[in-house]
């Protein structure tokens, strides 16, 4: 084939490729969907017929045993499996009509993590809600749950000005983009390190900071230079967010939130908004992430600012004796289970 031909035909390619993958991702879906459904009935039926460990032991292995040789070529009919589909359907029997829809999308694996670590429905929801909106692997999920991910977002206080800087329409948007703890234990960082040793580490597992940073987020660039008034200024990081449908600037401090870091991210902002913004985009975002921040200092600072800016504290791995500890502690749960 000749160049014009040979380029013809990888466009084309590359199409077919991606409706190939596309029609399995709705299939698979589909496919998850039914499962979910058919354990949902199973568990409702053993549910309604009030089976409880000890007296309906007998009678789940029997069901068990009966499924494998009717449908010898189907997974999943374990005296185990059985019973996690009657826990699946009364856990979740009572939520709104909302969460069984989500709860048909994530696959089962998922659910069985969820409901062996998870006892509270809104905890449960949280879990269920981030992981169909973030496509988490199991893995990804196992991990948010160790981090206490459920109370570091909802529980603790978001420290920010949106509701002063932004529309009214993007300020609910922004609040729910940012976190007030940021988890960074992916990064391996176990000793206090400069700056641009942090950012580096960002930068080399950007796929797992934006896992962490949430749905929507676009990776643009670290180091983003911005040339004004014949001088250079370098944003620690930038993102497009395309649920806000604007620019987030974030700085990187390894230390305690110092006030002066608000005038630096509001300059940027402002550069941001006049020379890199598009006319369709929303005001720029900023987050600055610390390792330490104190309330009253946040709030004094943030008072008389212009610009959309949130604080942030970060979350580096677990010390060794607190390691320990958290092992230790799911390893008693394990038997405990």
């Amino acid at each position: 084939m000749d160049k014009e031909t040979d380029i013809n035909y990888s466009h084309v390619l590359r199409q077919i490729i991606a409706e190939v993958k596309s029609a399995r991702v709705i299939v698979a879906r589909r496919v998850n969907a039914s499962v979910m459904q058919m354990y949902w009935n199973i568990g409702k039926r053993l549910s309604e017929e009030k089976l409880e460990n000890g007296y309906g032991t007998g009678v789940v292995e029997r069901l068990s045993v009966d499924l494998k040789n009717e449908f010898p070529d189907i997974t999943g009919f374990s005296p185990r499996n059985l019973w996690d589909m009657k826990r699946f359907y009364e856990f979740y029997n009572t939520v709104d009509e909302k969460l069984p829809q989500l709860v048909a999308v994530l696959p089962w694996g998922h659910h069985r993590l969820i409901l062996s670590k998870i006892k509270n429905q809104d905890e449960a929801r949280f879990y269920v809600e981030s992981a169909v909106e973030m496509c988490w692997t199991r893995d990804v999920l196992l991990n948010f749950i160790k981090a206490d991910a459920y109370k570091n977002s909802r529980l603790l206080p978001k420290h920010h000005n949106f509701d002063r800087t932004l529309p009214e329409n993007l300020q609910e948007q922004a609040d729910e983009m940012l976190k007030s703890t940021y988890n960074l234990e992916f990064i391996g960082v176990l000793q206090p390190v400069k700056e641009l040793e942090l950012e580096r580490r960002l930068v080399e597992k950007i796929k797992l900071f934006l896992l962490e940073l949430g749905n929507g987020f676009t990776f643009m660039g670290n180091q983003y230079r911005i040339l004004f008034n014949q001088r250079e200024y370098f944003v620690d990081m930038l993102f497009y967010n395309r649920k806000l449908k604007a620019l987030v600037a974030i700085e990187l401090k390894i230390g305690r939130f110092e006030p002066e870091y608000i005038g630096k991210m509001n300059f940027y902002l402002g550069l941001l908004d006049d020379m890199v913004r598009m006319e369709d985009e929303n005001p720029s975002v900023g987050i600055i992430l610390c390792a330490e921040k104190n309330h009253v200092d946040v709030e004094v600072a943030l008072r008389d600012v212009n610009k959309p800016i949130g604080i942030a504290d970060y979350r580096l791995p677990f010390p060794a004796d607190e390691l320990k500890e958290l092992i230790c502690r799911e390893m008693k749960e394990e038997k405990e289970e």
